[in-house]
């Protein structure tokens, strides 16, 4: 079983592999380059199967899950927003119109990886890749107790405690060595690190029974 984990940055993605015992991390700076090799299961933290709303059930069922930390989960991801527009602005003014709610500076931003995930995807229908939230696989590997901010110091080092007790023995050298002169922040590659365990063996998801979209794909987020 060859598992993959996939988080993005802003020169493009650390990919977490875990095949047996042997775990490596590498970055590339497009999806496709960073899923050429063979693998059986990929996670990724972005959306996967899009609304014309905004609107996915998993986002809100994920947000509950997090309680009192739902603002981890970014919600109201559109194909029109970046499709139709290059202006935050001119999109906001346009999901109002439709009665939409706006979208987020936060959420804009990662429209890019987004809009790339979401062709790729599209493209290789026949591979098992999914979607994943860290945060949501950090709550069960912390025994479902909340945690503290990942940015903050003891955020970061509690997270490091779960990964190295999942198995990641070289994190600390991949936080300092190997991180170093690739853009990836530190949260970047720890994420990446949780959603390669969700990916090798995913404890839930939410929806269990997923809708579909336009494009048939399941907007389900796994953990």
């Amino acid at each position: 079983m060859i598992a993959v984990g996939l988080d993005g940055f802003s020169k493009g993605w650390v990919a977490v592999t875990i095949d047996g015992d042997r775990r490596t991390i590498s970055f590339h700076t497009d999806i496709a380059d960073a899923l050429s090799r063979p693998f059986d299961r990929a996670g990724i933290d972005i959306p996967i199967g899009l609304t014309d709303d905004g609107e996915r059930d998993c986002d809100l069922l994920a947000r509950v899950r997090l309680r009192p930390h739902t603002s981890r989960v970014f919600t109201g991801a559109r194909r029109w927003l970046w499709q139709q527009f290059d202006d935050p602005d001119l999109a906001n003014a346009e999901a109002l119109r439709r009665g939409q709610t706006r979208v987020s500076r936060q959420l804009w931003h990662l429209g890019k990886k987004i809009m790339e995930v979401d062709a790729f995807v599209r493209a290789n229908a026949a591979r098992d890749i999914r979607e994943v939230h860290p945060e949501l696989v950090f709550l069960q590997l912390n025994g479902g107790e909340p945690l503290p901010r990942k940015k903050s110091e003891e955020g970061d080092a509690l997270r490091c405690r779960l990964l190295k007790r999942s198995g990641f023995r070289e994190i600390d050298r991949w936080l300092t060595e190997v991180r170093i002169g690739t853009g990836a922040k530190r949260d970047d590659v720890l994420d990446a690190c949780a959603v390669a365990l969700a990916a090798r063996e995913p404890c839930g998801s939410v929806p269990e029974a997923p809708p579909r979209d336009a494009h048939d794909l399941p907007m389900q987020i796994w953990f």
